[in-house]
């Protein structure tokens, strides 16, 4: 099984430097995404939006990891929470 750590893969995107900005070239790619307005933390909109947008990526997720045999476990990391 093909395993894709994006933040291996996209150290530049994910750690940039914090010494030098710099211009970088994000490659198109497919997101799963609510949208918005409101603090994202009383907001009951944003509450509902993520409780059904958390589910979908999930289900994605390993429907990829069963058919196409890539395993993108590493993606929970996006959040900056180790």
């Amino acid at each position: 099984m093909k395993k894709i750590d994006f933040k291996k893969e996209f150290k530049h995107l994910y750690k940039p430097s914090g010494k030098e900005v710099s211009i970088v070239d994000v490659r198109s790619m497919n997101y799963l995404m609510i949208d918005g307005k409101g603090n994202p933390n009383t907001a009951e909109e944003a509450k509902e939006a993520i409780e059904a947008l958390y589910p979908l990526a999930y289900a994605i997720k390993f429907i990829i990891r069963k058919e196409l045999e890539i395993n993108y476990g590493y993606c929970q990391y996006i959040s900056g929470k180790e």
